[in-house]
């Protein structure tokens, strides 16, 4: 089963509420609708997290189970109907760049690729793309930009 973050989890992860113990808060990070429920509590058993510890999650409204992505037919390189691509369909593209990217940095990465994990949309993952730059070059951030850019 995948997780993603809700609104509500959003909020209260941004606003650094109480209820989140900092277990909750790495593991809530990894919920992002891609990663298995299975990958989530393996990244963060060194952490403590346990299965009582997303199901808190589950009853607080944080996250909720994932929909599944609805495929889209479009031909590598070309637009959907009506022009453009939506921000939505930037940020499907863009993200597994992003994390590949910011992984591949290692330990002197690790605060950058959390960074990349708590984006919840286009919005915030253009606004870490200066700091992805920075960290792996210009030229290594090319595919990136232009998934966000397009």
């Amino acid at each position: 089963m995948n997780y993603s973050k809700t609104d509500v989890g959003q909020q209260a992860f941004k606003e650094r509420s109480p209820a989140l113990s900092a277990r909750q808060r790495s593991a809530f990070i990894l919920f992002d609708g891609v990663k298995s429920l299975d990958q989530v509590l393996a990244a963060t058993a060194g952490l403590g997290v346990t299965q009582a510890d997303v199901d808190y999650l589950l009853a607080r409204g944080y996250i909720a189970a994932a929909q599944s992505p609805v495929p889209v037919e479009v031909s590598a390189g070309a637009s959907p109907v009506g022009g453009e691509r939506t921000a939505q369909q930037r940020y499907a593209e863009a993200y597994p760049i992003a994390t590949k990217l910011t992984a591949s940095l290692g330990l002197r990465g690790f605060t950058l690729n959390l960074a990349v994990e708590a984006a919840s949309g286009y919005d915030d993952l253009l606004a870490l793309l200066p700091r992805i730059q920075d960290a792996v070059g210009q030229e290594a951030c090319t595919p990136l930009a232009q998934a966000l850019r397009g």
